[in-house]
């Protein structure tokens, strides 16, 4: 099996950005280690704080954020870091080449319960014409990103990542300490007959939405006229991947009932990182209006609704939309 730098260095990835991948990396790595030994290295359960999405952080969130930050602050190769856990952009290294954005531990409510979570991250090129302390750097639509990809902590350590190319797949060898090749190219079927959304905010969802999904539970019965799956892991890290690996639907919509802030889901380092390893896998990825990677971001915390995976079901999904 083809390990990652070679694979990389295929792609013609610049070496700096493969140096600042292979940095995150490392750090995922570590994040891996600490979770794999869980309640033996006291690190489950939560803290007394809430970062600023209001959520009370838990143990790992809080090292996983440090560990990251503190690699890629020390690496030369970033100048601005945008963490799910941070109030604020970091200034990192002025005048160096990249910025990067992530979410240091997606799916934290799975922790204390030993189910799936992981590292999601996005990296772009630095703006000359912002300074390093700005969210202006961050001010860039997703399809500006260089790289894009998670890191799933589940019962081996996996890797999607993309530069521009094709989605691949990787997992870490932890014999070797090195991530391996095994997908070359992840390829969303078109069609298929899985779903994965949250049932118990039905009655927070938009006619139109509850519409499609309604179609969806009826069934051969129905409209849709075959039998739907329904799966939701309580991580997008975990749902996402398992769109990428056989197909389906993930679905975050819009809460109607809090105009003010309807969406759940984080733009700049969950939805467009995703969409990105989606659409570079034939998949698709939308709003319930408008494609993920065109959106202009206003905030480094704003949020957006999020529809993504097999193509024609993203279509007829946003068919009941619009």
């Amino acid at each position: 099996m083809k390990r990652l730098i070679p694979c990389l260095e295929q792609d013609n990835v610049e070496i700096e950005l493969i140096l600042l991948i292979k940095t995150l990396l490392t750090a995922c790595k570590e994040i891996s280690f600490r979770v794999s030994q869980g309640a033996l290295s006291n690190v489950l359960g939560s803290t007394l704080d809430e970062n600023i999405q209001g959520e009370t952080q838990k143990k790992l969130d809080v090292i996983s954020n440090q560990l990251l930050k503190d690699m890629l602050l020390e690496s030369g190769k970033v100048r601005t870091i945008a963490s799910e856990e941070e109030d604020f952009v970091v200034a990192a290294t002025e005048n160096a080449p990249y910025i990067v954005a992530f979410d240091p531990l997606d799916g934290s409510s799975n922790i204390d319960i030993n189910g799936q979570i992981g590292t999601i991250f996005t990296i772009y090129r630095a703006k000359d014409d912002a300074p390093a302390n700005s969210e202006l750097q961050f001010s860039q639509k997703g399809t500006e990103q260089v790289c894009a990809g998670y890191v799933l902590y589940g019962p081996s350590t996996m890797l999607a990542m993309t530069t521009g190319g094709p989605t691949r797949l990787y997992t870490l060898d932890k014999t070797q300490g090195c991530y391996l090749l095994t997908t070359e190219q992840l390829s969303i079927p078109t069609e298929t007959q899985e779903f994965a959304v949250n049932m118990s905010n039905f009655h927070q969802w938009s006619a139109e939405f509850a519409h499609y999904i309604n179609d969806l539970i009826l069934g051969k019965a129905g409209i849709r006229a075959k039998k739907y799956n329904m799966r939701w892991n309580g991580a997008m890290v975990g749902d996402v991947h398992r769109v990428l690996s056989r197909g389906g639907i993930f679905c975050y919509p819009n809460n109607i009932n809090q105009p003010e802030q309807p969406a759940k889901l984080r733009l700049l380092y969950e939805a467009n990182p995703l969409a990105m390893l989606v659409e570079n896998a034939k998949g698709k990825a939308f709003t319930e209006q408008t494609r993920i990677l065109e959106i202009q971001p206003s905030d480094i915390h704003q949020r957006v609704a999020v529809i993504m995976g097999s193509a024609n079901e993203v279509d007829k999904c946003l068919s009941y939309l619009r």
